[in-house]
């Protein structure tokens, strides 16, 4: 007999099984980080979106076919109205195939949504901070206020949710802020993730002046700590090492200095609905074309193609004079 649907595993043609979804459930963000996006952005009009009820019968379905693992993010999750309640009513699928909910952020919403969240059964969230200077975090962002970050930060804590702190390493700008955000880390019981930043979109600024590889990062953190190898996975592409025998784990993101794509187990679903098999790449699926017009069957056979089409690494590339791997930005695809 074949295999039902439910039971036919998300397979790609080179033999990873995908268990790990990103929803991006909006483009929009309330910060502007130069690395991100331009000053001057152009969203996509409301109507391109996909409905959270979409968004939630899109999840379902994946989890129904085998992802355990769906992280929520944007541009910023938290600005999209009512994503509390797709939050809730994907938190119900939590035992029921779903092992984990979490979500990435900036953190300037987060006191407001964290009790809903944990309530909802989110355990952990990421949160993207880049520098804890006032100063520098202004400019970074163009506008954002470092405080209201990590008063955020606290509250989500407070509610019970692990922190995850992402950190984009930039040279020239912040790389003297890594060991001090580090033990910043290790001292409030924080993990910290490393990020090389990522040829993603057409930006106001040449990326290959920031560029910061992560193996002299790590290199110049091993004479500040004691850092061990750990085998900790959370489904994602960081390597971590534990830092001075504390809870604390530092992760390594180097998608330009140590390509993670082997073990690649995840796709991306755009808030209008496109399913990325590669954030280097541009082949995707339109998921809220199929579901339209042709409800779960149409969905299932755009997935199985999706997967079909999904490559076997990315093809990130910096240099002077190198274009950003592929025209969209970070917040259409989803951190």
């Amino acid at each position: 007999m074949a295999p039902t649907l439910e039971q036919k595993p998300l397979r790609d043609t080179h033999g990873r099984t995908i268990k790990y979804l990103r929803i991006s459930v909006t483009d929009r963000c309330d910060l502007r980080c130069r690395y991100c996006m331009s000053e001057k952005m152009t969203f996509l009009p409301r109507s391109k979106l996909l409905s959270l009820e979409e968004i939630a019968i899109i999840a379902e379905r994946f989890i129904a076919r085998g992802v355990t693992k769906i992280r929520l993010s944007g541009g910023e999750p938290l600005v999209r109205r009512d994503v509390a309640e797709l939050v809730q009513r994907l938190g119900h699928n939590i035992g029921s195939g779903l092992e984990e909910l979490t979500m990435t952020t900036n953190g300037t919403r987060l006191a407001q949504h964290a009790d809903a969240m944990v309530d909802a059964g989110i355990r952990r969230v990421n949160v993207s901070m880049d520098s804890r200077d006032p100063e520098r975090f202004r400019y970074i962002t163009r506008h954002g206020d470092v405080s209201q970050v990590i008063g955020g930060i606290y509250a989500a804590r407070d509610a019970g949710l692990a922190i995850k702190i992402n950190m984009v390493a930039l040279k020239g700008f912040n790389e003297d802020e890594i060991g001090p955000m580090l033990a910043w880390c290790r001292d409030e019981g924080f993990d910290l993730s490393l990020i090389e930043t990522m040829p993603l979109g057409a930006i106001d600024e040449d990326r290959t002046d920031r560029f910061l590889p992560l193996t002299k990062v790590f290199e110049d953190l091993g004479q500040q700590f004691t850092l061990a190898r750990d085998a900790h996975k959370t489904g994602g592409p960081a390597r971590y090492w534990n830092v001075d025998g504390t809870k604390t784990r530092l992760g390594l993101i180097s998608p330009l200095t140590a390509n993670f794509c082997d073990g690649c187990n995840r796709v991306r679903l755009t808030t209008e609905g496109k399913l990325y098999m590669c954030l280097g790449h541009d082949d995707q699926v339109d998921l809220k074309a199929a579901l339209r017009e042709g409800g779960t069957a149409g969905l299932d056979e755009a997935i199985d193609a999706g997967l079909f089409a999904k490559p076997k690494a990315h093809d990130f590339r910096i240099g002077q004079g190198e274009g950003p791997a592929v025209a969209r930005h970070m917040s259409v695809t989803g951190g």
